[in-house]
């Protein structure tokens, strides 16, 4: 494979690995789009964490996953996917608390019939241990959940965007369907003032995916 994107700040282990998720997405997406957008998408996505990670050898992996997500969306709104579920996009400030929350809920729930993101404004460093907690006691597992910003290919893929909290900086596209929902952030709360939050996200979670023709399929754990 021929490297089309060059970085010199990186050490040998990051550009290998690097290398091997550009070969993993070149892999997934090569009927879709060609190598240098998909390592375009790739180095951009790494440029995204790089300024805040708290650990820097993850950076690779975060950036693969991020820009999956981001060459999915692209390929949803240029008309090259042929995936036809509902797309719902949650986003919040910081894409630590609410907006994970929200999205454990929907992909649990929802299994294989819908598609859910989400995204910050200011994206944190970390997900919100206490929301990490919360979920945790429910049965849901977002540790490996990651803070990350939104792009224009994913809020104009999605077909719901969810706000919560993000104000003006929430990105506004015409034709979407947009909700605002009035939550708490639990940012600085403690495990017992998070969990009313967490049953009020699973609460509204479960009234969206019927709105959007989905069964929930589990209970959660009690």
């Amino acid at each position: 494979m021929t490297e089309t994107y060059q970085r010199h700040d990186l050490s040998i282990d990051q550009r290998l690995a690097l290398k091997t998720a550009a070969t993993n997405l070149q892999r997934e997406f090569a009927e879709t789009f060609g190598l240098e957008t998909i390592e375009r998408f790739l180095h951009s996505s790494y440029d995204e964490f790089a300024g805040r990670a708290t650990i820097i050898k993850f950076l690779p992996l975060l950036a693969e996953r991020f820009a999956r997500q981001r060459l999915q969306a692209l390929a949803k709104v240029e008309g090259l996917s042929h995936d036809e579920r509902p797309t719902v996009l949650f986003l919040c400030t910081h894409n630590a608390g609410r907006s994970q929350m929200a999205l454990g809920f929907f992909t649990h729930l929802a299994g294989e019939q819908a598609v859910a993101w989400s995204g910050g404004s200011e994206p944190a460093s970390e997900v919100n241990p206490a929301a990490v907690a919360a979920m945790a006691e429910v049965g849901i597992d977002i540790s490996t959940e990651f803070p990350k910003p939104w792009t224009d290919e994913v809020v104009r893929a999605a077909d719901v965007v969810i706000t919560m909290g993000c104000g003006d900086a929430c990105p506004v596209f015409p034709g979407k369907r947009y909700e605002e929902w009035v939550l708490e952030d639990p940012a600085g709360l403690d495990l017992d003032a998070t969990r009313p939050i967490r049953d009020e996200v699973e609460r509204r979670v479960r009234g969206l995916l019927n709105d959007i023709g989905a069964t929930p399929l589990h209970s959660t754990a009690r």
